[in-house]
């Protein structure tokens, strides 16, 4: 196996470690984003409120993956 096969292995520590991080970015990043959109960027707020939930969702729905895959316990 070469470097690079274990990387995108879903066992190894490199990808566990990766996809928590990801996972971890949609779901505290969600809340955040709308925030920003809203008042930093002056943006619509249900076009806002739509990104935020998105992105806390893709969050939510990768946890739950990582949980079915044994990654996190």
């Amino acid at each position: 196996m070469t470097q690079e096969e274990s990387r995108t292995d879903l066992n190894s520590k490199f990808m566990k470690t990766l996809l928590i991080v990801v996972a971890a970015f949609c779901i505290f990043g969600g809340p955040y984003l709308v925030y920003v959109l809203t008042a930093a960027l002056d943006s619509s707020f249900f076009v806002a409120f739509a990104a935020g939930l998105a992105l806390f969702t893709v969050g939510m729905v990768l946890v739950l993956y990582l949980i079915r895959a044994k990654v996190i316990s």
